[in-house]
């Protein structure tokens, strides 16, 4: 009888014992291989991941889309705003993801400095913050693999492609995160969400013919140091998807860069309506200041259709208000097609697929928005 209850506890241990193996073997996940945003193939453990770091403009803002800020181990310094030594060029300018997670921002050790002047990671700064995954968006895949064997854990670059929250480069990268961190349905539900807000658009307008299509201005995109009235694009991917005339189309400018002051002024009594990114206020003022006769060939200031939207870059894109961006921009240049769109729910909306919160109000109060999109008495405004 002793033996077999002997026996029978040493089943009982066995199987107590293979059901802790298999129960570390279901926590542990399976290795499987994934191709980052530039080509580097990276074994990664899908689920597995418990302490995060975000490095290089614009990281720490996708993973807040998709992933778990309470599993992040450091922030870089620029993100945290408890610190008095940091970059602080972006304070005064809305970013949303700082806005939902400042707190928690405020509690990490620190990964490395960030901002626009840091060129590379800060490899004992990271290791300092022990985390078992790096989310990067530094895009030198030889410097990233040289990273990824001193930390010893999988570093995944990021990319959003030139075309921002609208190219197929920002949706992969959601949907590699979702991923790695099992949060695939978040992740395809947002890129979902942005399908469908951009197809709603295209919808509204897509039938516009060009004899009724304004000619628009979009200026201040660009680097944060030096954007003014004079930075543009002609390829501003918010004026495609609205179906917009832009007013410097045919100037063979790449991406977004300044065109020279005559230009400005030979377009500007084309131009139907201005709109200008908060990020350049700052620096339009003083230039104002020294000349208010700087716009006076420009029929939209003349005719006060100049409107303001939300900074579209502050430490990279801010991509939830590059979306609610585009929706203001055919709010402004179609009104009759876009009446029924209130821009503070609209915003709400999309922070909320975005960071799962209502933002709007916090956006806002930031003192470089001034207050939100809206029409700007100019001599009020600059003078």
């Amino acid at each position: 009888m002793k033996k077999i209850l002997a026996l029978v506890l040493v089943l009982c241990m066995l199987v107590v014992l293979a059901a802790c193996a298999q129960n570390n073997e279901d926590k542990k996940g399976t290795e499987t291989t994934v191709t980052d945003m530039i080509g580097r193939e990276v074994t990664v453990i899908p689920g597995s991941y418990k302490r995060v770091v975000c490095i290089g403009a614009g990281a720490l803002r996708m993973y807040s889309y998709i992933g778990d800020v309470s599993i992040l181990c450091g922030v870089e310094d620029i993100d945290n705003t408890s610190l008095t030594e940091r970059p602080k060029m972006f304070d005064s300018v809305a970013r949303p993801y700082v806005l939902a997670f400042g707190e928690t921002f405020k509690t990490l050790a620190s990964c490395g400095v960030g901002g626009p002047n840091a060129q590379s990671a800060e490899a004992e700064k990271i290791l300092y913050c022990n985390p078992d995954i790096v989310i990067s968006e530094y895009e030198d895949a030889d410097k990233e693999n040289a990273l990824q064997a001193q930390l010893g854990v999988p570093v995944i670059t990021l990319k959003s492609g030139s075309n921002g929250v609208f190219a197929d480069e920002f949706k992969r990268s959601m949907k590699l995160l979702g991923n790695i961190f099992g949060k695939e349905d978040k992740a395809n539900t947002l890129v979902d969400f942005i399908e469908k807000e951009t197809a709603d658009i295209q919808t509204r307008t897509k039938d516009i013919a060009d004899s009724e299509k304004p000619s628009v201005y979009i200026c201040g995109l660009g680097n944060w140091g030096t954007t003014n009235h004079l930075m543009t694009s002609e390829n501003y991917m918010p004026f495609t998807i609205v179906n917009v005339k832009n007013a410097v189309s045919g100037l063979g400018i790449k991406g977004i860069g300044a065109i020279e002051t005559e230009k400005f002024v030979s377009i500007g009594e084309n131009v139907d309506i201005m709109i200008i990114d908060t990020a350049a206020v700052k620096n339009i003022k003083p230039l104002y200041a020294q000349d208010n006769t700087m716009f006076d060939t420009c029929k939209a200031w003349k005719d006060g259709e100049v409107y303001i939207q939300m900074a579209y870059n502050a430490y990279y894109t801010n991509y939830e208000l590059a979306l609610a961006n585009a929706w203001y921009v055919a709010k402004v240049v179609y009104p009759d097609k876009f009446e029924d769109i209130d821009m503070t729910q609209k915003l709400n909306e999309i922070t909320n697929a975005f960071l799962g919160k209502e933002l709007a109000s916090e956006i806002y109060a930031c003192s470089g928005s001034f207050g939100g999109y809206k029409k700007i008495d100019t001599a009020t405004f600059f003078g």
